[in-house]
């Protein structure tokens, strides 16, 4: 049977505690999986893989990582779903001349499962997650995004998640509501109004977007997931279904490539 073309995505993970919480963004990741064709597999690139390789997941179970601290009990949960190592070398074969290692160590972090729990919550499809290689530019990275576009013709849904804005440091903890920054809001119109445009250029580049590209993107490792989405997705339709940021400075927007 001939699988069924499948959206790029980006999705704005935000807080861990929203794999567990039913919330706006928690059941719009619902209603965004329920409104997909069924993919044969789910490729992820996650900003909690950020180290200085290429690698991908090439396991048959891959474990479910619990990467981060001082949250309740309640949220080691586990996601079972399996890998694919059949996925794992089609990805390695398309980045060639890009040297892809085959791990077998590292599973879904919780960039990946805690956005997948709401979107296939029976976890049975299967996932295999591609790392962020730290020590290249942002044009690698959409340049991957771009060499992985065939995978989706093939049933394959490539999932970035990280969050285009995303500084901890003035980050609204407590629980309690904030206005988001002006320079946050800016900064994701201006990615948005790229995006409508279909002008990438300027979304690979964005460190040199001024001012609140520094404070929106402090570190590469929560946008750089979104040039793999857009990569993968280029010269299709652009759209948002969701919206919102948290704690002041996490943008929790999702973009979807059709």
């Amino acid at each position: 049977m001939a699988e069924t073309t499948q959206p790029a995505l980006f999705i704005g993970h935000g807080n861990p505690m929203n794999a567990i919480e039913s919330n706006d963004y928690s059941k719009a990741w619902r209603a965004l999986g329920a409104s997909l064709p069924r993919p044969r597999a789910v490729l992820s690139i996650s900003a909690h893989w950020y180290v200085r390789a290429t690698m991908v997941t090439a396991m048959d179970g891959p474990r479910t990582i619990h990467d981060f601290g001082g949250f309740p009990a309640e949220l080691a949960v586990q996601y079972p779903a399996p890998g694919s190592p059949t996925l794992a070398g089609e990805v390695r074969d398309l980045l060639r001349p890009v040297t892809v290692g085959l791990d077998e160590s590292w599973g879904l972090d919780h960039g990946t499962w805690s956005v997948l729990a709401h979107m296939f919550p029976t976890a049975d499809v299967p996932v295999v997650q591609l790392s962020i290689d730290r020590s290249k530019p942002p044009s690698f990275h959409y340049a991957l995004g771009e060499a992985l576009a065939p995978l989706a013709d093939s049933g394959v849904l490539i999932l970035g998640s990280g969050n285009v804005v995303h500084n901890l440091e003035t980050y609204a903890w407590g629980g309690h509501p904030a206005v988001p920054f002006d320079w946050a809001v800016r900064f994701e119109n201006r990615v948005r109004r790229l995006l409508d445009a279909g002008d990438h250029g300027p979304l690979v580049e964005y460190e040199q977007m001024g001012p609140d590209a520094v404070l929106a993107a402090p570190t590469p490792d929560h946008y750089l997931p979104l040039l793999y989405a857009i990569g993968a997705g280029r010269g299709r339709s652009v759209s948002y279904p969701v919206t919102g940021i948290e704690g002041g400075s996490i943008s929790m927007l999702a973009v979807r490539l059709d």
